[in-house]
């Protein structure tokens, strides 16, 4: 293992573990959120990408959407105490940080994040839980990089689970699971910052961002992530 990794594993505690994962959660949100979206008002000035809504934000929407993601950020803290633990416990098998290892991982992870987010999505809009829990995140029907994170406390929690629910089935690199969050928070950001490029005309892949985007302005489709492979696989089920 990585002799710096291997130190934080094995021998922090689970308060300074907690505090390095809350401080990381941090600079994704804020740190790679503001870069994000000065590379995007700078495409559009350059007329690479634009606007998919035009319409304006609610009235204080920015500070409701930082006040939730503080609290989501709060609870994404804690999921890397279990991880820890099952390591310890010699419950999860790392596999050594190879350049192929990491990409694997990170790849693998993306895509199992894909999965475990559009279930999680369609149990969050059934009637009881879209009145009670993801409204909030509805709120923004107009979606900024700063919604990314704005959850009711119950769905940040079901959403953090997202490594929980694999590691321990598929070993992979400590590294990969390091990065997977930035590239997690790269990909939301795409599907949250009311932008895409080119026109939007046609259903090419790699307007990804623009299918999240529409799921707050239209909501009853476009459940995935960053794809909507599973969108189209479950087609019947979303007319």
């Amino acid at each position: 293992m990585n002799p710096i990794i291997e130190p934080i594993i094995y021998h922090f505690s689970y308060e300074l573990l907690y505090a390095l994962a809350f401080g990381y959660f941090l600079f994704l949100y804020f740190g790679l959120g503001q870069l994000f979206l000065f590379c995007c008002k700078k495409l559009e000035s350059l007329k690479i990408v634009h606007k998919i809504v035009s319409q304006g934000l609610k009235k204080n929407q920015i500070r409701f959407e930082i006040t939730h993601s503080l609290k989501s950020i709060a609870i994404f803290g804690f999921s890397i105490i279990p991880i820890i633990y099952l390591i310890r416990q010699g419950q999860i098998n790392l596999l050594p940080d190879t350049w192929t290892n990491i990409l694997i991982g990170v790849v693998a992870l993306t895509i199992w994040n894909e999965i475990h987010f559009y279930v999680v999505h369609r149990f969050l809009h059934q009637k009881w839980m879209m009145r009670n829990i993801h409204k909030v995140h509805h709120q923004s029907t107009t979606p900024t990089v700063y919604s990314v994170y704005s959850f009711y406390w119950l769905e940040a929690l079901l959403l953090s689970t997202t490594p929980l629910t694999f590691i321990p089935f598929f070993p992979t690199s400590v590294v990969a699971v390091f990065l997977y969050p930035m590239v997690s928070i790269l990909l939301n950001f795409a599907g949250h910052c009311n932008y895409r490029f080119g026109n939007g005309v046609g259903q090419n892949w790699w307007l990804f961002g623009t299918f999240h985007n529409e799921h707050h302005s239209r909501g009853r489709k476009n459940f995935g992530f960053a794809l909507n492979i599973l969108d189209r696989f479950f087609s019947k089920e979303n007319k």
